[in-house]
């Protein structure tokens, strides 16, 4: 609606009070081409000029800002390209271009000189729409430079479909057709030139910056580089040295500073008053061939400059001659309308001072870009009128030659010129190195398009793209990274907004970490893996137990068959010594029941060689249990056989006659066994996963055996029978060995875990069965072997008799 009332009231105006260019800025012709060039510029920190010395509320006059050489130098390239096109007859015979060029120095000011180009070609005037006979004053419309600029004023020719062939608007949103479906340029997008290099990110507070940040984000994305810092440079030129702040708390070493010069000049200059040093700072194409910069007194303490700039083509032939004519042969025009000129900003007294040698010592960056944009419209009028080497068939016909730009491909100095979907040129960069000890600039011809990966990378010899060699030297490679990379097996910690600062941790035992997957998460371990603090992988557990190969294993073999041959070399002994009063009185028969449950005992020593299984440890705990209970229950019947001989003999008799003590070793046996099974049936002993740090012990658990108890009661009873009858002190003996040596298997079960823990129950049954043997049988052996006359019924009457006298 309020474009609609712009053009209405456009329309309303007289045609003498329409803009009009600079009297030397426009030819006439058969078709027209605008153009929109800053030539008065100001370094600010706006997306456009400011007047400050206006006070009052009035139109801004661009006079009144700096003269821009370089823009002039423009300008008088595409003059040069159109009048080189008139002066041929291969293009266009018989058709002339024309152009009229208006200086934009400021969006507000030079809104009316764009309304012009709209108006009705002939009439002054823009009317109200009527689209059958409308035709437009220009065709074409080369500029403005900055893309804010041309984001601002490109609707106005997108609603009639007028081409825009800039030169230097590079914002990846001037690609999008839905907007801008006539935009087209000769430079490549922000899209290719941010792909081009690689970390502070500093821009402007316009377009052409937001948008290279927006692409810029994008991109370094999937190549895992960090953002560490981003801002804009604020209006006031005081408050730039908190950005320095930020970036030095940031420990930023690369800083990408992505924005039109006005805004990089007072940047830069700040740097050099706060002394910043030994930066890498990356230039886009707006700056890094400013000499202006370069010239800076200081300027090489900031570090080392590096950029990207448009390809740079050799000079257009002719362009030098056109120039010196055209110095000659001007003159000073006057404005016939001062006052129309003010309002519209056409004044510029600088136009006709400036000498030749100034035109053509500026930078010549731009100029090809402007030449082809010009050639680029050539061709499609060339295209749109169906021009010959003679004439043009449809010279007659109003040409709209948007269409015709679309499919424009053509060689110029052999470059070739073409545009893809987007109204975007293949992406031509070379690297700019600043040598600012000597105040030049290195060009690096590299030809790299936007089909190729472009990279610069940074190593101890120096800096690196492709196979160019910069010179530019470090005595040591310069840290990228707000913070160091974490050693391996460390996690990163966040410490602040951005992910590339962060605090290395340790991962914990049990824990590892994926740098690639994620780096700031410690993984746990599964329950049969195992870690070190510190790992990047965990290990598999090993597995222990008794191998029948190991050390233990042997030796415990060696001890349960010692066993065996010792209890079966006492039943021999004591077989061969069956009347005599020693072997009596150790229980006779009961002593080969005994010698056979130890051995039987010592069997279970087997079992706890080899990888425990369900079975295994049933039997390694029963048959320890069953026998050794049925051996306890012996010598709890030989000292009650005793206590009863000597104080109770009546019922020594009874227990006699009526087989009391196979009864109480059945019953003992019996009910231990019963128990055994009950056990097994309810809980029952089962192989046992003790989970250490770097391994698994498989083992069993056992029970306890309440019988114990009442043969130590027993075996106490007696301490006080003859010494020849006396059992109480070997019986006492025997057990306290077994209890210790439980005791201390229950301990060490309890308390510690490791691999010893499997060597621990071996050693108690153990201790148990040499108990019995080394406290009960051995003494009795003892005796008849090595003092055959204690072995002797008069010696034991004696004995009796003495303890009777007493």
């Amino acid at each position: 609606m309020l474009f609609l009332v712009v053009m209405v009231s456009f329309h309303l105006m007289k045609q003498s009070d329409t803009c009009s260019s600079l009297p030397q800025l426009n030819l006439d012709g058969d078709y027209i081409l605008g153009g929109l060039f800053q030539l008065h510029e100001k370094y600010g920190v706006t997306g456009t000029a400011t007047d400050t010395e206006n006070r009052k509320p009035e139109v801004i006059q661009c006079h009144r800002f700096k003269f821009s050489s370089a823009s002039y130098q423009q300008i008088q390239v595409m003059r040069f390209a159109i009048e080189e096109i008139n002066n041929s007859t291969l293009l266009l015979p018989g058709v002339s271009l024309g152009y009229e060029i208006f200086d934009y120095c400021s969006d507000l000011l030079s809104y009316g000189a764009a309304l012009d180009f709209l108006t009705q070609k002939g009439r002054g005037a823009i009317p109200v729409w009527n689209g059958t006979n409308y035709r437009p004053k220009v065709i074409s419309v080369t500029g403005p430079f900055g893309s804010s600029q041309t984001i601002s004023v490109a609707p106005l020719y997108m609603s009639e479909m007028i081409p825009m062939v800039t030169h230097g608007a590079s914002s990846v949103k001037l690609s999008y057709k839905n907007r801008f479906p006539s935009f087209f340029r000769t430079i490549p997008s922000d899209k290719y030139q941010v792909e081009s290099i690689v970390l502070a990110f500093i821009g402007g507070d316009n377009d052409y910056s937001r948008d290279a940040l927006t692409v810029f984000q994008d991109e370094i994305r999937p190549a895992n580089i960090c953002l560490a810092y981003q801002d804009t440079i604020p209006p006031n030129q005081s408050l730039i040295g908190r950005l320095f702040n930020n970036i030095a708390m940031f420990n930023v070493q690369v800083i990408v500073v992505f924005a039109n010069v006005e805004f990089v000049i007072p940047f830069i200059q700040k740097a050099i008053d706060l002394r910043v040093k030994e930066k890498i700072w990356i230039a886009s194409e707006t700056w890094s061939m400013n000499q202006e910069l370069i010239k800076k007194s200081q300027i090489e303490r900031i570090g080392t400059v590096l950029g990207v700039t448009v390809q740079r083509h050799s000079d257009l032939r002719g362009f030098d001659e056109f120039i010196n004519n055209t110095v000659k042969s001007r003159h000073e025009n006057a404005c016939t309308d001062m006052d129309l000129k003010e309002r519209c900003g056409q004044i510029c007294s600088d136009c006709n001072s400036t000498s030749a040698q100034e035109i053509i010592g500026e930078d010549p960056t731009n100029s090809f870009v402007i030449y082809s944009a010009v050639y680029a419209v050539a061709h499609a009028l060339h295209n749109a009128l169906r021009c010959g080497t003679r004439n043009c068939a449809n010279s007659e016909i109003i040409a709209y030659p948007y269409m015709a730009l679309k499919q424009v491909k053509f060689k110029l100095d052999n470059q070739s010129i073409e545009f893809d979907e987007n109204g975007d040129p293949p992406a031509h960069y070379d690297i700019v190195h600043w040598d600012c000890k000597n105040k030049t600039m290195q060009v690096f011809i590299t030809h790299h398009q936007n089909t190729v990966a472009f990279k610069l990378v940074i190593t101890d010899a120096g800096l690196f793209h492709s196979d160019i060699l910069i010179c530019s030297y470090f005595l040591q490679a310069p840290v990228l990274q707000c913070s160091s990379e974490c050693k391996s097996g460390s996690r990163r910690v966040q410490t602040g907004f951005h992910a590339c600062c962060f605090e290395c941790e340790i991962c914990s035992d049990g824990k590892y970490i994926n740098h690639t997957a994620d780096p700031y998460s410690c993984i746990a371990c599964q329950k049969d893996e195992w870690a070190r603090n510190g790992s990047t992988s965990c290990t598999k557990r090993s597995i222990e137990y008794l191998h029948s190969d190991a050390p233990l294993a042997i030796f415990l073999m060696f001890q349960a068959i010692s066993i065996i041959l010792i209890s079966i070399a006492i039943l021999v002994l004591f077989l061969y010594k069956n009347d005599t009063p020693v072997v009596k009185s150790a229980g006779g028969r009961l002593c080969f029941f005994m010698l056979c449950c130890l051995s039987m005992s010592s069997s279970s020593l087997f079992l706890y060689i080899g990888k425990p299984t369900e079975a295994i440890c049933t039997l390694r705990n029963s048959v320890f249990v069953v026998f050794y209970v049925a051996c306890l229950s012996c010598l709890a019947v030989r000292s009650f056989q005793i206590i009863c001989i000597f104080k109770l003999p009546k019922a020594y008799d009874f227990w006699i006659k009526h087989g009391g003590q196979w009864i109480t070793i059945i019953t003992t046996t019996g009910i231990m066994l019963f128990l055994c099974i009950l056990w097994i049936a309810i809980e029952g002993p089962r192989s046992n996963q003790i989970t250490l740090y770097s391994e698994v012990i498989l083992d069993c658990t056992y029970g306890v055996i309440p019988i114990f108890y009442v043969i130590v009661l027993f075996a106490y009873m007696g301490t006080d029978l003859p010494k020849n009858y006396n059992e109480g002190k070997s019986i006492t003996f025997s057990l306290l060995i077994f209890f210790i040596s439980w005791v201390i298997s229950l301990t060490v079960h309890l308390s510690t875990k490791g691999k010893h823990t499997l060597s621990v129950n071996p050693f108690s049954v153990l201790c148990s069965l040499y108990g019995i043997l080394f406290g009960y049988f051995f003494p009795k052996c003892y005796i008849i072997i090595v003092t055959p006359e204690r072995n002797t019924a008069a010696y034991f009457q004696t004995a009796i008799q003495l303890h009777t006298s007493t």
